[in-house]
């Protein structure tokens, strides 16, 4: 009951500002100014406001909040200590899993593609025009160097 007042008594003053508003020919100000005036008589009038009230001042909805929190602090110290102690997802067997992956792939199997007709011995060099990857660098580091980077 007290949350509806106090939303009305916002509301109105709220309307009363925009009243001004528009009484010195600003009328845009005026309808946005009593848009938001009239948000918490809305929320009053649905009920959002008593429900929200409720939430925030019961204790047993911050106990259950704090029980939340405490369960979700005792996983991670759980998830810690697993980790530390070699349990389930350890290092040694993250290790061979990736062992056991990578003598699944074939060598060539990351080449890049060199298109058809084409192996990597007959390859010809870098097409006319097109300069080699160090001269990319060398020309980033000039750049670099030139604005003292």
């Amino acid at each position: 009951m007290l949350t509806s007042t106090v939303c009305a008594a916002v509301s109105a003053a709220g309307l009363a500002v925009a009243a001004l508003t528009a009484y010195r020919k600003r009328f845009l100000a005026a309808m946005r100014i009593a848009a938001f005036a009239l948000i918490p008589i809305g929320l009053a009038m649905t009920g959002i406001i008593d429900w929200i009230t409720g939430l925030v001042l019961k204790p047993t909805v911050w106990a259950g909040f704090g029980l939340l929190a405490l369960s979700v602090v005792l996983f991670m110290i759980g998830r810690a200590v697993e980790r530390r102690r070699g349990g389930v997802g350890s290092r040694k067997e993250r290790r061979a899993a990736a062992s056991a992956r990578g003598a699944a792939v074939s060598p060539g199997a990351s080449a890049p593609s060199l298109g058809a007709g084409r192996t990597a011995a007959g390859s010809a060099g870098p097409a006319k025009g097109k300069t080699a990857p160090e001269d990319d660098f060398s020309d980033i580091e000039a750049i670099l160097k030139k604005h003292g980077i």
